[in-house]
């Protein structure tokens, strides 16, 4: 489990237009790490709108905003057309970064146990040291939460 302090975990993924992003190209940018279980649904959906709502104000402290989901790299081109999503999306249907940075896990939904996507934000520095960890987001208003 990451926690304040730690630095940010490697890790190298596709982004919603095939692209290889790397941890090491996050380094001298305030970054935005949101973990989300999956594309267009109402919770997942609400919480981008939100970031995408306050973007300009999360760029103006700035942050840059990345999405990270199991799903593919076409889900998440659909996902940001339809919502007009202004930020990156990762691709990681292998779950390595979502294991990396301990957003993978057991779940409880409808009385069964699974694993899945834990929604959780994580707030790094410009050198890549985690400086906050949001667990309970506030899908409604995401972007307010991370600014307060």
């Amino acid at each position: 489990m990451l926690k304040p302090g730690d630095r940010m975990p490697d890790f190298e993924v596709v982004d919603q237009n095939g692209d290889i992003v790397r941890s090491s190209d996050l380094i001298g940018k305030k970054t935005i790490i949101y973990f989300y279980p999956k594309d267009s649904t109402p919770g997942c959906t609400s919480e981008a709108c939100s970031l995408r709502d306050g973007y300009a104000d999360l760029v103006a402290a700035g942050y840059n905003v990345i999405g990270v989901s199991r799903d593919s790299v076409a889900s998440h081109q659909r996902f940001i057309l339809k919502n007009e999503l202004p930020f990156t999306l990762l691709s990681d249907p292998s779950t390595q970064m979502l294991q990396a940075f301990g957003a993978w896990g057991e779940k409880k939904m409808y009385g069964k146990t699974t694993m899945g996507t834990l929604r959780k934000t994580f707030i790094f520095s410009e050198d890549g040291t985690l400086e906050r960890v949001i667990d309970k987001v506030d899908v409604k208003n995401h972007a307010g939460q991370i600014l307060a």
